[in-house]
Order: C-alpha cells, then sequence, then structure tokens
C-alpha cells in the first residue's frame, strides 16, 4: 500500500525513477517511506502469532501479554548515554571523516531529525517484533534451552541488513545474539526496542546532520572493524547494565488477575411484616406440619405382584384391609 502510493504520487508529480526503479522524492522523504515500510510488518507479525501461533498477540511483546511501558522507559535512558558515548567514540577514531561532504543547514535538518524521532522508534520496534518477538519465540517453544533459538534468529537478522564485510556481518550477528538473550532474561521486547531505536536513531541522526548522509546505501554490515569493536563495547555496557537494573527491580513478568465479580444479590421471600409491601398485611407463616411417625414394622421388600413372595400380601396398588373375625366364629 505504501509502495503503490508513492508510485501513483511520483507519477502525478512526474518524480524521476532511482537506480532500483523506485520512485525518487529526495533523500528525506525516501529514508521516511522506508522506515514506514518496515514499521508496517508490525500488525502482520500480530496477526501472524494469534493466527498460526495460537495464543494472543500481546505476548509477543512479554510475559504480561503487553508492552511494560514503565521498564521501556528505563531501558531507553539507560541507552541513550551509553552508546553515545559510544558514538563519540567512533567520531574521534583518528582518519575518521565525518562529514565529507559539509555539514546540512538547520533547516533541512531539523525537519528530517523530526522525522526520524517519530519513524525510527517504529521501524526498530518492527524489527525487534520480526525476529525477536516472533521468530524467536516460535522456535524455542520446540527446545528446552534459548539458545537453540537466539542463535538462528541472529543469523537471519544479520542477513536481513545485507552482505558488507566480515566485521560488519559479524557485529550483527552478535547484536543479534546480545538482543536474543536480553528478551529471555528480561520476559521481554522493551530492552531490545531500547537499544535498537537509540541505536538507530543515532546513526540516522548522525546522516541527516551530513549534506546527502540519508542517501548513502551503507548500513552497520559495511562497518570496518576500530567502528565495529566500539559498537560491540556499547552494546555489551548496556546489556550489562540493563540487566543489573533488572536484578535489582525486575520488571514486571506476571500479568494483574482479573478483579472478582461481585456475587449477585440474593432475594428471599419473607412473611415477615417488615417485608410486606405498605398498604397490605403480611400473612403469618403456616404452622409447620408434625413430623409423621415411623412405621411400627418394617416394609416388605419389593415384590412383583402374582410372584411367590407377593402371596398373602397386599398389593402396593391396592388398600391395605383389616380382617376382623365375628364373635363365635370358629
Amino acid at each position: 500500500m505504501i509502495t503503490f502510493s508513492s508510485t501513483v504520487l511520483g507519477d502525478l508529480w512526474d518524480r524521476p525513477e532511482d537506480q532500483d526503479g523506485l520512485v525518487d522524492f529526495g533523500p528525506v522523504t525516501n529514508t521516511a517511506i522506508d522506515l514506514l515500510l518496515l514499521a508496517s510488518l508490525v500488525p502482520f507479525v500480530l496477526i501472524a502469532v494469534g493466527w498460526i501461533g495460537r495464543r494472543p498477540a500481546g505476548t509477543a511483546s512479554s510475559v504480561t501479554g503487553g508492552l511494560r511501558w514503565r521498564w521501556l522507559g528505563v531501558c531507553v535512558l539507560v541507552a541513550l548515554p551509553v552508546l553515545a558515548l559510544s558514538c563519540a567514540a567512533v567520531l574521534l577514531l583518528p582518519g575518521q571523516d565525518v562529514a565529507p561532504s559539509g555539514w546540512a543547514p538547520w533547516e533541512v535538518f531539523l525537519p528530517a531529525l523530526a522525522m526520524l524521532v517519530v519513524l525510527v522508534p517504529l521501524q526498530s520496534a518492527a524489527e525487534e517484533y520480526l525476529f525477536r518477538g516472533w521468530l524467536l519465540q516460535s522456535v524455542g517453544a520446540f527446545f528446552r534451552s534459548p539458545w537453540c533459538a537466539v542463535a538462528p534468529q541472529a543469523v537471519l537478522f544479520a542477513a536481513a541488513h545485507g552482505w558488507g564485510t566480515l566485521w560488519g556481518f559479524a557485529e550483527l550477528v552478535v547484536f543479534g545474539m546480545l538482543a536474543g538473550w536480553l528478551t529471555v532474561r528480561t520476559g521481554g521486547l522493551e530492552a531490545t526496542i531500547g537499544l535498537h531505536a537509540v541505536n538507530n536513531l543515532l546513526a540516522f541522526g548522525l546522516s541527516a546532520a551530513v549534506v546527502d548522509g540519508l542517501s548513502s546505501d551503507e548500513t552497520a554490515a559495511d562497518a570496518a572493524l576500530p567502528t565495529v569493536m566500539l559498537d560491540l563495547a556499547g552494546v555489551a555496557l548496556y546489556t550489562a547494565a540493563v540487566l543489573w537494573f533488572a536484578r535489582r527491580r525486575p520488571p514486571l513478568r506476571t500479568a494483574p488477575a482479573p478483579e472478582a465479580l461481585p456475587a449477585p444479590p440474593s432475594f428471599e421471600c419473607s412473611a415477615s411484616p417488615a417485608y410486606a409491601p405498605a398498604g397490605h398485611t403480611a400473612w403469618p407463616r403456616p404452622p409447620a406440619a408434625a413430623p409423621h411417625a415411623a412405621p411400627t414394622h418394617a416394609p416388605a421388600p419389593y415384590a412383583a405382584p402374582g410372584s411367590r413372595e407377593s402371596a398373602g400380601r397386599p398389593s402396593a396398588h391396592e388398600p391395605h384391609q383389616e380382617h376382623f373375625e365375628h364373635p363365635g366364629h370358629p
């Protein structure tokens, strides 16, 4: 739907095509379309979880059946200083030319940054829902060890970013492994969404600050070894910090029990005058019937009429008649 809409608008506005045959709206708009395409994966993942996985779609977010927003906020606050420090260290590498084409003017950078702040978290969350929310959980349901599910999704996650340098691909595999381990240990996607969103926002924001930086086709898979080492140091430090917070103040891991429904009111009929309608006199309660006297003889066992056992006994369907002897009768 997004691609079709962009194609129609490109034809209406007579926009040129890029090398891939897609409409070229410019670096900022093209980046926004790409981010929206990735963000649109979320509803499809949730449908797959509910339809194919036969479980509530919210369980893809966490063990509580939904995102734990407070825990997500804690993870974002942890990721911001740690990854910002790692990003600054990368920029200070010797021979690193941050802005080879110059810095973008404010009137170009600020709208691009506003777009990134809105769409990058959605794109990052979509990737987490796909790899750590659906793939990891679906595979992990068949194995006792979580690593049997953590390892395959990490390799697929790296492959989805393209084949660049060997070190760049290895960095993405390690990133996927740590993200999968965080998902297992914290019981949800909040820690990995915070890590992924802040990491991508810093990377995209730095690209937006450079003239035509968003038009570059390079990804994390194309990183060199020094950049990879500093990036992984930041990710490892973030992982250790989140696990420390999770031990000190464990995130919510159970869903709240549903509230018990109040007992329905009981209505009892009473003959007391206090419950009688206005203008009416309540009838007195009838006296209790006297208990029946117990029989003085044990009842005869049941026997079919005409049988030997029923001979000489009154029928169960006939009234019992007493026999009196007349005086003088022998």
